[in-house]
């Protein structure tokens, strides 16, 4: 699984980049500030062309510094001797057994962002509010492999068996209070190692408003778990100290062209079998309503809107909602439905309706980047 070869030299860098090439052998924090002009220089084709191994980035100097150094703090406030390491790589990623993770690269570039909310349409722990939710759980996968807490039959009894495979996807229950909410589209449900995680993070959140929360929640006996487990846990060393870093940016020769590929095909989804009759009940296929404006043309005009919306509701990410509308949009043109009620009750339908498509595509099966 792991890539370990180096980027080699087989590559020239363009001319544009190559300055940023030569600052990658310092340790200056002003680092991802001297090669900010030079990513902001070039297009997104250019961009798309660069290997993920050749960007020149570092953590140092960037945000993401400040905010791993936040969770470093709260870590010591709860009297955790433990620093997870990080490494910038592809995606959010724990490994099994390492004791850090890996953080995506377009967190460390302004510009690199930009192109992340081009291609996917959202960005993934840009907020830092977010980006803390994100980094208290990859925390809690780190924390478990550092001192294999998954091992103690305790952490079993409460969470499940750890050696449960991964699922390509999974099926969540949006109504059950068994989980703790933390990231988005009820994450906690789709492993027992997940659960772990976002029981952790919650924990770890500054503030101890845990117990009025989720006072009454089935999630409450699995937060009180963890609140014990790290109180047994305080001032010790880990057992696992190995600070291999997996699949890091520099291991990696995928072109940022085929890493969005694949990354798009990943969100792809099968299109549940109420998905026309849905579209039906919103618009009209009578022919005596010929003259009545697209429904096609509607929904291109308040997609960004809508789509906003049902993110924000649901919880899943914008790609696939933003792929459920275009198909909806294809769908309305290729039947040549049309609006027939006023824009804003249509709107609020709309919403209503996309948000159905969703939920029936979370009861067929959703899936994420494991994090």
């Amino acid at each position: 699984m792991s890539r370990t070869a180096g980027c080699g030299n087989r590559w020239t860098y363009p001319p544009h980049l190559q300055h940023a090439k030569d600052h990658q052998r310092g340790t200056s924090t002003r680092y991802n500030g001297d090669v900010h002009p030079l990513l902001d220089g070039i297009t997104d084709r250019q961009l798309l062309d660069l290997r993920l191994c050749d960007l020149p980035l570092k953590i140092e100097g960037t945000r993401l510094e400040l905010r791993i150094a936040r969770l470093y703090r709260e870590l010591n406030a709860r009297s955790l001797n433990f620093k997870p390491h990080v490494w910038l790589g592809e995606e959010w990623f724990t490994p099994d057994g390492i004791a850090g993770f890996g953080i995506p690269f377009y967190l460390a570039h302004p510009r690199l962002m930009k192109l992340e909310r081009s291609q996917m349409l959202e960005v993934e722990g840009a907020s830092e509010g977010e980006c803390m939710r994100i980094l208290r759980h990859e925390a809690g996968h780190a924390i478990d492999n550092a001192f294999r807490l998954h091992a103690r039959r305790s952490w079993k009894d409460t969470f499940g068996s750890y050696r449960v495979p991964y699922p390509e996807w999974y099926q969540p229950q949006p109504g059950s209070r068994d989980y703790v909410l933390n990231l988005d589209a009820w994450y906690g449900q789709a492993h027992p190692a997940e659960d772990f995680a976002e029981t952790f993070a919650v924990w770890l959140r500054p503030g101890n408003s845990w117990r009025r929360q989720y006072g009454g929640w089935g999630a409450l006996r699995k937060i009180e778990y963890v609140d014990q487990l790290m109180k047994d846990l305080a001032f010790r060393r880990a057992k696992n100290t190995s600070r291999r870093c997996v699949d890091s940016l520099r291991s990696l020769k995928t072109t940022l062209h085929e890493h969005y590929q694949k990354k798009r095909a990943y969100y792809t989804i099968h299109w549940p079998a109420l998905f026309e009759r849905n579209l039906y009940r919103l618009f009209s296929a009578e022919t005596r309503h010929q003259s009545f404006p697209s429904a096609a043309q509607f929904l291109r005009r308040y997609r960004r809107d809508i789509c906003g919306v049902v993110a924000t509701g649901t919880g899943v990410h914008r790609y696939t909602i933003n792929h459920i509308m275009r198909h909806m949009i294809v769908r309305c043109r290729e039947l040549d439905l049309r609006l027939t009620i006023p824009e804003q009750e249509a709107r609020q339908l709309s919403i209503a309706t996309l948000t159905m498509q969703v939920m029936q595509v979370l009861q067929t099966g959703y899936h994420r980047i494991p994090l």
